[in-house]
């Protein structure tokens, strides 16, 4: 060792060790002074600060080797709840656009018939055996709505009839639920008939118009309405659109399959039209249109008191002049 000490390659690395060190001090002294001589201290150092920064950084790979483990539950657990508040802000999303598209339908409903008194509310629940004829709404005899107001959704689509009330919430028996009849008729040709539905048809989705001559002109693509025979629906509520016309195998008749132009499966807010002109009175002037109703199917309405049957179009209101002749 000592001999290397006094060999002229040590005297020569002494020397550029020694020259290093002065050309730091000189950088630092400069400072951010541009002149030949920082230049050339800068150059030597250089290499110096980019061998240090390469161990320095080196070191601290190392250290976040040791502590990232460590860390990774708490970052997962973090992006989780990040995840979760996302989710939760695009169901609030979808649920203010659904109820926002209501009440655009519900101001142009209330613009077009001013004798409207209509209620929104939303399905909570639907029958598990057949989604596609009775649903429970979130409304009942405290927001105003009684068994046989009717219920729609969009501009006027018939959903279907309140069966049933609570305080709190109410089902409702839609137009492919087989019990319920529906005065309606052709827009285009003017025939009546009635809506009702079979469970075969209801299972795929149709009702029928019912109730048509062997020679109707009733062709597909017709759309159905409610004629506002019976008090129970207002005139004009769109019901479908007709697929198809057959023949009746058991009647000297005639009959549409329609197809609801609301997609009942589907349904998850509505309107409760709970006041309309003309409602709970059957008019003499379709006396012809009752007649044909005459024949549907019955209806059975559940109360708080117990189950009565009805016919489907004989919905009449007694006044009480009426009342004092009976007693007469």
């Amino acid at each position: 060792m000592r001999h290397f000490l006094k060999t002229v390659w040590f005297k020569i690395l002494a020397g550029i060790l020694a020259v290093l060190i002065i050309l730091t001090v000189l950088a630092g002294v400069i400072g951010s002074r541009t002149s030949p001589l920082s230049a050339v201290a800068g150059s030597a150092v250089s290499p110096v600060q980019t061998v240090v920064s390469y161990i320095g950084h080196g070191f601290h790979q190392i250290g976040l080797f040791f502590t990232r483990p460590s860390t990774y539950p708490k970052e997962i657990e973090e992006l989780q709840d990040q995840v979760t508040a996302y989710q939760k802000e695009l169901a609030d999303y979808e649920t203010t656009k659904e109820k926002l598209a209501l009440y655009e339908d519900f101001l142009k409903i209330q613009n077009e018939h001013e004798d409207y008194e209509v209620t929104s509310a939303t399905v909570i629940g639907k029958d598990a055996s057949n989604n596609y004829v009775t649903f429970v709404l979130n409304k009942g005899t405290t927001s105003g709505i009684e068994v046989n107001d009717p219920v729609i959704c969009g501009e006027g689509q018939l959903v279907g009839v309140v069966t049933k009330t609570a305080p709190t919430y109410c089902v409702i028996s839609t137009i492919l639920d087989p019990s319920i009849s529906i005065s309606a008729y052709d827009v285009r040709t003017r025939e009546n008939g009635y809506v009702t539905s079979t469970s075969a048809l209801a299972a795929d989705g149709y009702c029928r118009l019912s109730g048509l001559d062997r020679t109707t002109s009733v062709s597909k693509g017709g759309v159905v309405c409610t004629a506002g025979v019976g008090g129970i629906y207002p005139r004009d509520l769109v019901i479908g659109t007709v697929r198809d016309v057959k023949d009746d195998d058991h009647e000297i008749s005639s009959y549409a399959v329609v197809e609801p132009n609301v997609d009942i499966s589907e349904v998850d807010e509505v309107l409760v039209i709970t006041k309309f002109d003309g409602q709970g009175i059957s008019t003499s002037a379709d006396a012809e249109a009752e007649g044909e109703e005459a024949t549907s199917p019955e209806v059975q309405t559940t109360t708080e008191e117990g189950t009565t049957t009805r016919e489907a179009t004989t919905f009449q209101t007694t006044t009480s002049e009426d009342e004092e002749d009976e007693d007469e």
